[in-house]
């Protein structure tokens, strides 16, 4: 038997083998429920760099924003 061969036949079984193995066993490990702080994180990753804009929250004295929530006058959203 020529080492091409050798080669060939252990590729076809054991290292498919062990290949299909390590995937199965991330898959698993990547859904473990000690993982969920990993994912969580992972999936914030677009929003790391985003600034939160202050936004008015109508408590002051002369707030204009309470107005133009009330503000009847006009074309309205329905």
């Amino acid at each position: 038997m020529d080492t091409y061969s050798l080669f060939r036949e252990i590729a076809d079984s054991w290292v498919l083998l062990a290949m299909f193995g390590f995937f199965v066993l991330a898959g698993v490990l990547a859904f473990l429920p000690s993982q969920s702080k990993a994912r969580e994180d992972a999936s914030m990753i677009p929003f790391r760099n985003d600034t939160v804009e202050k936004t008015c929250k109508g408590t002051c004295a002369g707030c204009k924003s309470k107005a133009a929530a009330f503000d009847l006058k006009g074309p309205q959203n329905v």
